[in-house]
């Protein structure tokens, strides 16, 4: 006999499923950089949030970076590894309660199709060390029309010096 318990612990199987469909280790495995550690030095490089992030794909809660709210000139940087991938310049608001760009740095941000979560998106992650920092959709400012919506967790920020 079907019960709701049935469907309720089906309904949560199939959620836990979708969600770690995300979880993909050999897609940054596949792809060889140029800054590679193992599983344990990245551990002890970063904290616990940005090891979850960089390395395992998760997302930071909306709202809750103070990138997010950054507004001097300056660099930011991959947390994984120090390349400059964005620049102030190409920061804007986009309401999404994640920091956002209209453009990376040059070859700072490689992509791949990232199908989790029942949808098909672009990722974003840092060229050097393969670390997860985002996604990018189609409905950013010109002159890009592209809009880089990255962890805030995934960058430290560089204020450009007062020369």
């Amino acid at each position: 006999m079907t019960s709701r318990r049935f469907f309720l612990i089906s309904g949560v199987a199939i959620a836990a499923a979708a969600a770690f469909r995300g979880f993909r280790p050999e897609a940054i495995a596949a792809e060889t950089f140029e800054v590679t550690k193992t599983d344990a030095e990245w551990k002890a490089s970063l904290t616990a949030e940005q090891y979850q992030i960089l390395r395992h794909e998760d997302t930071e809660r909306p709202f809750t970076s103070a990138l997010n709210t950054e507004k001097r000139k300056g660099t930011f940087h991959c947390a994984g590894c120090d390349l400059p991938v964005y620049s102030s310049e190409t920061k804007y608001d986009s309401g999404t309660g994640w920091p956002s760009f209209w453009e990376s740095l040059p070859n700072a941000v490689g992509k791949r199709e990232d199908t989790s979560l029942f949808m098909t998106r672009t990722e974003c992650h840092c060229s050097r060390c393969g670390g997860h920092l985002g996604h990018i959709f189609d409905d950013g400012p010109q002159p890009t029309g592209m809009r880089h919506c990255i962890n805030g967790m995934a960058m430290t920020f560089t204020p450009a010096s007062a020369a």
